[in-house]
């Protein structure tokens, strides 16, 4: 189960399938976003912050850089180019005994990536909800 929720993931984020988000989150999820200081709690909230990050993170540029596996964890660090500003991050993902992603994590640097981020994830959100 391992591989197949870290797998579908990557699968998700190459073909940019938000839809296939539901297959893979569950219903409790809880999302922490770099540039929102609470926790989002639930599958909603997480399939709108995890489709705006398809939307504005991943580009042509945007690429793994390297991951961590152990148990149901997995730290995926990533790097991608928006605007000229190079913004590396790390996904923080734990999944339950179903394969499901019970918590995402994401941090981002450098300061001036977080805030175009932020701008950018802010404006997105407006136009999908």
């Amino acid at each position: 189960m391992i591989e197949n929720t870290i797998a579908t993931w990557h699968k998700l984020v190459e073909t940019r399938d938000a839809a296939g988000l539901d297959n893979i989150l569950d219903e409790n999820v809880v999302f922490h976003s770099p540039v929102v200081h609470t926790p989002q709690a639930g599958k909603p909230i997480t399939t709108l912050y995890l489709t705006a990050a398809l939307h504005v993170l991943n580009n042509e540029t945007f690429k793994y850089l390297r991951e961590v596996v152990s148990g149901n964890n997995a730290v995926l660090e990533f790097l991608t180019v928006i605007d000229g500003i190079s913004i590396n991050g790390v996904d923080m993902i734990t999944w339950n005994e179903d394969g499901r992603i019970i918590d995402f994590k994401v941090m981002l640097r450098p300061l001036k990536a977080v805030n175009l981020v932020h701008k950018m994830m802010g404006e997105m959100l407006q136009k999908i909800k």
